[in-house]
């Protein structure tokens, strides 16, 4: 079997689902396993601290992890950059078969810091009968001292190991996702995947192959998308809260809109609901309930503008803000977080105008939108209500990012055209 410590909603898995084959995912959150579930994923939902090793001895042929990085997100609190060295000294001890979780855990900080040293724990039992083939874990960067530590213990044990920082929009995410990768095969030598695309498109050479350049935001939705962006200014944040974040349903032709500053609705007719629909706005468009489904989309102005929209990742005030012509920033969760927001120049005002736009309603993107940005389909079972759907989308592996760390343990090609994009 392959094995997926931390499975969340299942990154890895569809990445595997794609190259035709399945792992068992290990797994605690309740809707992270209702999703994985209703992805015909098999898991076992239980709490991968608590959760005994010998069922997988003897029967493992990779094992992959993707421990909760809260901890150690940029996002939060960073108190798992404090737990460190307590982090540091369980994988010493796991790895000798010393279990000193307990003494360890009640020091630290942040009681979830420690789930980073499990995968040592199965590592140790598993290294006993030789076992497994090859490892893959991620993480968010700041994780990447304790990938060395566990790539020294590795070769010890016999693998090749490699460890580095990847940035997912070389592997043709819309997002320039960057996490801390570690690779170990005792059966080949590890190494990080060639990217297939980078910042500006590369033609092939006699050096090797080219690469295209990173998929955009409005690429990847299936946007129309303005070539000339004005300057992009995003609306702030505030504490707390689960996250959605494009209008609901909408299809956004933006090279046709950015003149008239109108949605262009999907046939199916949904049309946006504005996020700050007061008294005097309801009275002269209706509410979303009222406003018939075939009824043209509110214009924001009569005024000629050019127009472009851009995606702010989150709510602290150095959230990156990026066009949609452009790969998102890391997607994260919580109250106003990737929010998609219009901004406005003037239409006489040259690209180079460096006067502040003027920034119009803000909008969140759906949890199928966000989910295209990390190359889940567009009919991915989401479950749960709209923060704890984001939670699971903004925590998990991008499986085409996945598919180009697990294909070459498993010897097979991959064909990046099987992750549904746009849909």
């Amino acid at each position: 079997m392959i094995l997926d410590l931390f499975a969340g909603p299942g990154g890895w898995s569809r990445a595997l689902h794609v190259l035709g084959v399945r792992d068992i995912g290990l797994e605690w959150d309740e809707w992270a396993c209702k999703t994985r579930a209703a992805a015909g994923q098999l898991t076992i939902r239980t709490d991968v601290a608590r959760y005994p090793t010998w069922p997988f001895i003897g029967r493992t042929r990779g094992m992959i992890a993707s421990p909760p990085c809260q901890a150690w997100s940029m996002a939060g609190k960073r108190l798992g950059l404090v737990d460190q060295p307590l982090v540091h000294a369980a994988v010493e001890d796991l790895a000798a078969g010393r279990d000193t979780r307990e003494r360890l855990l009640a020091a630290c900080r942040d009681e979830r810091s420690l789930l980073a040293a499990e995968p040592m724990r199965y590592l140790h039992a598993l290294n006993t009968v030789g076992e497994p083939d090859w490892v893959a874990m991620e993480e968010v960067p700041g994780v990447l001292p304790l990938w060395k530590q566990y790539a020294a213990v590795l070769r010890g044990w016999g693998f090749s190991a490699w460890y580095g920082i990847l940035n997912a929009a070389d592997f043709g995410v819309p997002q320039t996702r960057k996490r801390a990768i570690l690779l170990a095969s005792r059966v080949q030598t590890a190494q990080p995947p060639t990217p297939t695309h980078s910042h500006v498109a590369e033609p092939e050479s006699l050096f090797g192959p080219g690469r295209a350049r990173w998929v955009s935001m409005a690429e990847a939705l299936g946007w129309g998308a303005t070539d000339r962006p004005v300057p992009t200014v995003c609306a702030g944040g505030g504490p707390g809260g689960g996250p959605e974040p494009f209008p609901s349903g909408s299809r956004k032709t933006l090279s046709d809109a950015r003149d008239r500053g109108t949605w262009m609705p999907r046939p199916d007719g949904v049309v946006l609901q504005s996020r700050r629909e007061g008294a005097g706005w309801a009275a002269r468009h209706g509410t979303r309930e009222n406003r018939a489904a075939d009824a043209p989309a509110p214009t924001f102005t009569a005024e000629a503008h050019r127009w472009s929209w851009s995606l702010r990742s989150n709510n602290q005030t150095n959230a990156t803000v990026r066009p949609l012509s452009e790969p998102a920033g890391t997607l994260f969760f919580g109250h106003r977080a990737n929010e998609c927001t219009r901004v406005a120049a003037p239409a006489s005002a040259g690209i180079e105008n460096t006067d502040a736009p003027t920034v119009l309603e803000p909008i969140r993107i759906t949890a199928r939108e966000a989910g295209l940005l990390q190359t889940f389909p567009a009919d991915y079972p989401w479950a749960g209500n709209k923060g704890q759907q984001f939670s699971q989308i903004g925590n998990a592996v991008p499986p085409l990012l996945a598919g180009h760390l697990l294909a070459p343990h498993l010897g097979l090609a991959l064909t990046p055209d099987d992750f549904t994009l746009a849909a």
